[in-house]
């Protein structure tokens, strides 16, 4: 049992599509995934993961708030289509509630309990911590809470020096093990030369290098990627990552 955080030093680097597509691919092996979207400013995995947020009677919110447990706000939801399976917990869509977390954050102790509730009742293998980009204070306690953290990167000079803060950061908050994903590379870019640039700034493996593809784009995460396009070769980055990943659990 692991559990794993998605995080990025800025927003649009596909955290959240990479998320769901680790999911689904962990569930075809067989394993049984809870995602937490703790990305409670901007939501937005359970799109990805095909899930009807009019369907959730009660959110991550309800639960950080009191209003209910946490296992009556996880959702199973039909993205595997294999032998294992993936339980959503979404966060609250509702404007109110998004403005109160914003301003008021949210008691990470009461988070880490009710992670380890879920994994219980539900024997969980892996849950996945869809976090908010940046580095917040809530954003910060949620990665402490990880076995292994994920940071996704752009080939572009903010990313690079943000994620550098986040590597430097995670490493004090002594979080077990760290991987590096590459997304929205031009097909223009070199991309041995930046994962081996990566590593060796960093510290830390690089366990995928996704070049920007169309098909993602016209996609329009209408589902996982790795389920309408399983031979395509950002797949196989998917794969590649969920791999790195599960040699460190």
């Amino acid at each position: 049992m692991a559990i794993v955080s998605m995080h990025s030093f800025r927003g649009g680097t596909g955290k959240s599509n990479t998320t769901a597509n680790l999911a689904v691919l962990a569930a075809q092996e067989g394993r049984r995934v809870g995602v937490v979207d703790l990305d409670m400013h901007s939501p937005g995995v359970h799109i990805v993961l095909g899930f009807d947020h009019a369907a959730a009677t009660r959110t991550l919110n309800d639960f950080l708030e009191g209003r209910c447990e946490i296992i009556e706000a996880a959702y199973a939801v039909d993205a595997a289509r294999g032998p294992g399976s993936v339980h959503l917990v979404p966060a609250s869509m509702d404007a109110a509630a998004i403005a109160r977390v914003v301003r008021n954050g949210y008691d990470v102790n009461r988070l880490a309990d009710g992670v380890r509730r879920l994994i219980q009742e539900l024997d969980l293998d892996l849950v996945i911590l869809d976090t908010h980009p940046g580095l917040g204070e809530d954003t910060l306690l949620s990665i402490a809470l990880s076995d292994v953290l994920v940071i996704l990167l752009r080939p572009d000079q903010q990313d690079f020096e943000g994620t550098m803060v986040t590597v430097t950061v995670a490493r004090r908050l002594q979080v077990p093990r760290m991987v590096l994903a590459l997304n929205k590379l031009a097909p223009s870019h070199d991309p041995a030369a930046l994962r081996a640039s990566a590593e060796t700034t960093y510290g830390c493996e690089v366990g995928a290098v996704m070049v920007h593809a169309d098909e993602m784009l016209t996609h329009s995460s209408r589902g996982a990627f790795v389920q309408s396009y399983p031979d395509h070769p950002l797949a196989g980055e998917y794969r590649s990552l969920l791999q790195s990943v599960g040699q460190r659990v």
